[in-house]
């Protein structure tokens, strides 16, 4: 004698709402899945870009032994590679770090802009930038665009102590406001990247409340076992010999 499962006599229509439920969230978390997927690439690309322009950034204000935004722009570096690194790993504390440096990041270049317009009490003039350790200032001051650069040494007799003194004539741009330039174009990408990585934040948390185990939060779960066994019927079966 054999013993087969029979159909469920109840629950019959729970079976099948739950599995109809179960479709429609999995429809549902794919579907934000996807779309957290693409800006997260989006996210990246312009991580990267961060990072092409703070290099950039960076070799220019070396060549002009800039001191102070050269430790600037490398932290920028850092904290670009730390939110890049928490993008890629969905590590949302990282990100939250990067999204408060882009706000610190804005007001730096905010502050060089108004150091090279002279707004205030502020001089592009100034050694504020090297610390007062050195005069260097901007290297666009002599290597602009159209730039011709001239060295006139002091009239005398020339000694291993004369001074020589540098004209610059036909630039096509002001070198301040090439640094303006540069500044402007770090705070637009700057609010880009901070808009991107809200929305990154936002979408990872989400994701991770949204987050659920066998069943779910559907109030009828896919493993649903009912606890009265008069709901299965067994049927007997007779073998004929």
């Amino acid at each position: 004698m054999k013993f087969i499962k029979g159909p469920l006599r109840t629950g019959e229509s729970h079976w099948h709402l739950t599995i109809h439920g179960e479709e429609r969230r999995r429809g549902g978390k794919d579907g934000r899945r996807g779309g957290m997927e693409e800006n997260r690439r989006k996210a990246l690309a312009q991580h990267k870009e961060r990072q092409l322009v703070a290099l950039e950034r960076q070799v220019f204000d070396f060549l002009g032994y800039q001191w102070a935004p050269i430790l600037a722009n490398f932290f920028h570096i850092i904290i670009v590679i730390l939110g890049l690194f928490g993008t890629i790993q969905y590590r949302p504390r990282y990100i939250v770090v990067y999204t408060v440096w882009m706000a610190l990041w804005v007001a730096w270049n905010v502050f060089i802009i108004c150091f090279y317009l002279d707004v205030g009490d502020l001089t592009k003039d100034s050694d504020l930038l090297t610390f007062n350790i050195s005069a260097h200032h901007s290297w666009w001051r002599e290597h602009g665009p159209g730039c011709v650069r001239r060295e006139m040494t002091q009239p005398g007799v020339g000694t291993v102590d004369s001074q020589s003194y540098i004209s610059v004539m036909g630039c096509l741009m002001e070198y301040q406001y090439i640094e303006v330039l540069h500044s402007g174009t770090q705070i637009l990408i700057a609010l880009l990247g901070f808009v991107y990585a809200c929305y990154v934040v936002s979408a990872i948390t989400e994701e991770e409340d949204s987050f659920d185990f066998v069943g779910g939060f559907d109030p009828f779960p896919l493993y649903h076992v009912n606890e009265k066994p008069s709901h299965l019927l067994l049927k007997p079966m007779y073998l004929s010999t």
